[in-house]
């Protein structure tokens, strides 16, 4: 089978751009570009996430392109490659394509080209409710396939409580200390430099899990380490093992029609959060976000959700009882 979308050449596209302050490169304009970024607070994830998404679109152009070589059918060639060649979804193309419009934009606003190309290529369309949540019977199938007699065992259950109960993304989860934990008030605190929003978040527990953690925290003292999710030798556990754990229990639990993973849980517990009678502006707060519309995207029912929670809050019942 022939490959639809070759890889960039030289002298491709139309509508260069002239040299606006240095004949730099695209690749210094983007080390120019991380010097900024660097300089704005972010976090550690973000940095990363630039420099990562970049390196695939090195993989595209092979070699530096210089100024009058940067291009919109460059970076509409890039998107085309993505799609068809290496059939990534539209979902994790928009991840990397809101990368180099932020950098293409920077380039634009600090005078190295002199063409706004981040306005003519933007994010494509996604399908849309398309996440899957777990039911309330596949979390028990899948905390059933635990051992929490080992001590490993004990904390990933503690993991999954905490994933559900506070809906924190991963990032954030691994990045819990201690001290950030109170029992008695029944809460977490999440620093400003470990959340996705900068802003410290306030992220309640529920009695369960606070007995649970305090359990675990007792269990996890003689470690002397400040962050609450450790490996069975006392150092803080990272994210791609919590993913890696998930993923198994899913597989041993028999889940092979969804994703099991740390989003997946964030999902899950958004959607039980509003079935249970929780309300969407409290729901926001918890998640974090700054818009309504992102918190909607967390709340995709099922046909039988909805007919459930319809019988139970149709206007009928006020007017004729149930």
């Amino acid at each position: 089978m022939q490959k639809t979308i070759r890889k960039y050449k030289r002298g491709q596209g139309t509508s260069s751009t002239k040299k606006v302050i240095d004949s730099l490169t695209l690749f210094e304009m983007f080390e120019r570009f991380m010097t900024v970024k660097k300089t704005e607070a972010l976090s550690v994830r973000t940095l990363a996430d630039y420099k990562t998404n970049f390196e695939y679109f090195k993989q595209y152009v092979v070699e530096d392109l210089s100024f009058d070589e940067i291009t919109l059918d460059v970076f509409r060639g890039f998107i085309g490659y993505m799609l068809h060649e290496k059939e990534l979804s539209p979902v994790t193309a928009n991840v990397r394509i809101r990368t180099m419009r932020a950098f293409i934009r920077f380039c634009y606003t600090e005078g190295y080209i002199d063409s706004p190309i981040h306005e003519n290529f933007k994010p494509v369309k996604t399908p849309e409710d398309t996440l899957e949540s777990l039911t309330p019977a596949e979390i028990k199938k899948l905390l059933a396939v635990i051992d929490d007699e080992l001590y490993t065992g004990f904390r990933d259950k503690i993991v999954i409580y905490v994933l559900l109960d506070t809906m924190v993304r991963i990032s954030e989860l691994v990045a819990i200390k201690r001290e950030n934990v109170d029992l008695k008030a029944g809460f977490i605190t999440l620093d400003a430099g470990d959340t996705k929003t900068r802003k410290t978040r306030i992220v309640p527990l529920s009695t369960k899990t606070i007995k649970l953690l305090a359990e675990y925290m007792k269990e996890t003292e003689d470690f002397e380490n400040e962050y609450l999710f450790l490996t069975y030798d006392g150092r803080q556990i990272n994210s791609c093992t919590i993913r890696i754990l998930l993923r198994d229990y899913g597989r041993k639990a028999g889940i092979t029609n969804k994703r099991v993973s740390p989003h997946t849980f964030r999902h899950t517990g958004a959607l039980l959060y509003i079935m249970n009678g929780g309300d969407p502006f409290s729901l926001q707060k918890i998640l974090g976000h700054s818009h309504m519309n992102m918190v909607r995207k967390y709340i995709q029912m099922t046909d039988t959700d909805v007919r459930r929670q319809h019988n139970a809050f149709s206007p009928i019942n006020s007017i004729f009882g149930k």
